[in-house]
This record gives structure tokens, C-alpha cells and sequence, in this order.
């Protein structure tokens, strides 16, 4: 963590690895946020999964490996679980490893006799599954959420590369994107009224403090997320409000007056788009899944065959 926050306040202009949002508060921010109005992501997805679930678990088959990427809360999830035939287990993949124990308990008790195997790792290194993994029928990778929109085009086709490796050529991915839709949508959804996506924007400050000692303050940073309809992407930043100087360290980080802090993106899709993504990563979508609205998508790939 260190390194790559290091490495980020270097560069220029200066940003933050979004995946350090996710401590035990970002992680509670982010299920907030979840439950907002002008968040339509999660509602819809969600939606998508209750509709679908029994056509998805019929691509998926039986007595299947459920690794879910960046699980958080697992909430869709239990939708899929409850209509998979005979899963083989469920392992939620998460960066924030007390949450991710307490989401893990709990499904246990939900879902008796079905082995849950929680695994604390950063989804966007190599994963390296327990030698105690259950045999399955088949792995799949689940990744809900639009959370591939958070990788620049490149860092996506080499995750789902990295997918496609550990499901093998009988495996499959599960994946929701958000798709292209109005600016003032867009805006809204990561600008909220009620300024939670703030709170959370700003946690990640927090969490660089507590882990690593530095002395950001976080009254000093505001939140903007602009859509950058050229690059089709909600870019998140946090901005200086004066001219400040952060010590992280050895090292000390000069911010300007109004100088932009990155901490996310978040690609949107058209159809076309996200299977010139998938084809590069050699999986081929066999089913796809939309709201009325075509507000987000649900996908389900396999590997491509030689």
C-alpha cells in the first residue's frame, strides 16, 4: 500500500489506487451509497438478477465453484446462490477482510451445508485459490457490480485474461457492466444530494492516514466526478481547496490550489464496446441480460475456443 500510494502522489497529475477505499468504513460508505436514489447501479443490477437468476444458473450448471470478485456485502449473490443446482461453494474475494468475515458468517448461516471460503486478497493481483478448494464441475468467476468500468481498457482485458486462467476452459465468467446513458444520469449517480459518494471519496484519505501515517486533511479536499464523455467515464477526484502540503513518510506531496486528486474511474459500455473488451481477453459472451431501461448489463462468457 505504501508503494502504490507513494507512486500515485509521485506521478502527474497525482491519484490513489481505488481499491484502498475499501477499508471496514469505505466498505460501510459503499453499501450506503447502494441505497441511494441517484445510485441506479445496484437497484438495477439487482433487479437484472432477480429476474434472470434461473437463466443464469442454467448457463452456470450444476455442482459449480462461485468465486466472486470484490464481493462486499455478497447481497446479489444470495439471489444466484439460492437457484444454482448443488453448488460446490462460494468464495467471496475481498480486499477488506474483517467485513468480508462478517458478510462470510453470515452467509454461512443463511445457506447451511454450503462451504463458504472467504479469501482476503486484492482481486487485481494473481489469485491463488487454497489447496482445500472443493472440486467442482466447473469454476465460475463472478464480477458484479461495474467494477470492471473502474480499470482503464488495457488493466480490463489483462484482469479478465487473469479470469479467464483461473476458471480454465471449462469455466465462465458472470460480469455486469453499466452501459452508456445520459450525462445528467451519470453526474447524479456519483454526485449525490445527500453527499455520502463525498464521505466515501474523502474515507480514502482516511484509510492512507490511519494505515500509512500521513496527515492528509480531509477538510482541505472536495469531491467532484465529471463525466468525460470522450473517454466514456465518470472520473472521480478530490480536490485541494489551498495550497497544502501532505507528508507521507520520507516523503512530502505539494498540492495546489484547486489541483485534482484522482481516485477512480468508471468506464461506461456500449454493447459493441464491451465485447471488443471481452474479445481481447479471449471469452465470448453466450447470454446477456438487461433491465427495461437498458440502463446495465449482466453477461455471461466462456473461453473462447482455439
Amino acid at each position: 500500500m505504501y508503494t502504490d500510494v507513494v507512486k500515485g502522489l509521485s506521478a502527474s497529475p497525482k491519484s490513489l489506487p481505488s481499491k484502498y477505499f475499501y477499508d471496514e468504513s469505505g466498505s460501510e460508505l459503499f453499501d450506503e451509497i447502494t441505497q441511494l436514489d441517484e445510485y441506479y447501479l445496484t437497484r438495477t443490477e439487482t433487479q437484472i438478477m432477480q429476474q434472470f437468476s434461473t437463466e443464469m444458473a442454467a448457463e452456470i450448471g450444476p455442482r459449480a465453484l462461485l468465486i466472486e470478485l470484490g464481493s462486499g456485502s455478497s447481497e446479489k449473490t444470495r439471489t444466484l446462490l439460492e437457484h444454482l443446482e448443488a453448488p460446490a461453494g462460494y468464495i467471496p474475494v475481498d480486499i477488506s477482510g474483517d467485513y468480508l468475515e462478517r458478510v462470510a458468517h453470515k452467509l454461512r448461516l443463511d445457506h447451511p451445508g454450503l462451504p463458504v471460503l472467504p479469501l482476503v486478497a486484492d482481486f487485481t493481483e494473481p489469485l491463488v485459490l487454497a489447496a482445500s478448494t472443493p472440486l467442482a464441475a466447473r469454476r465460475i468467476a463472478y464480477f458484479p457490480g461495474s467494477t470492471i468500468g473502474n480499470f482503464p481498457i488495457l488493466e480490463a482485458s489483462r484482469l479478465l485474461r487473469r479470469l479467464r486462467s483461473v476458471v480454465g476452459p471449462n469455466g465462465g465468467v458472470l460480469i455486469g457492466f453499466d452501459l452508456v446513458k445520459s450525462v445528467e444520469t451519470l453526474e447524479a449517480a456519483y454526485n449525490d444530494a445527500s453527499g455520502v459518494t463525498a464521505r466515501f471519496n474523502l474515507n480514502v484519505l482516511a484509510h492512507v492516514n490511519a494505515a500509512l501515517g500521513a496527515d492528509f486533511d480531509l477538510g482541505a479536499f472536495t469531491h467532484n466526478a465529471p463525466f468525460n464523455t470522450e473517454a466514456s467515464r465518470i472520473e472521480m477526484y478530490l480536490v485541494s481547496g489551498r495550497r497544502q502540503e501532505v507528508q507521507l513518510g520520507d516523503h512530502a506531496f505539494s498540492f495546489e490550489q484547486g489541483e485534482p486528486l484522482l481516485t477512480e474511474y468508471s468506464h461506461k459500455y456500449t454493447p459493441d464496446g464491451f465485447a471488443d473488451l471481452t474479445s481481447s481477453a479471449g471469452l465470448t459472451a453466450t447470454a446477456t441480460w438487461t433491465d427495461r431501461g437498458n440502463l446495465f448489463c449482466v453477461q455471461f462468457l466462456v473461453p473462447e475456443l482455439p
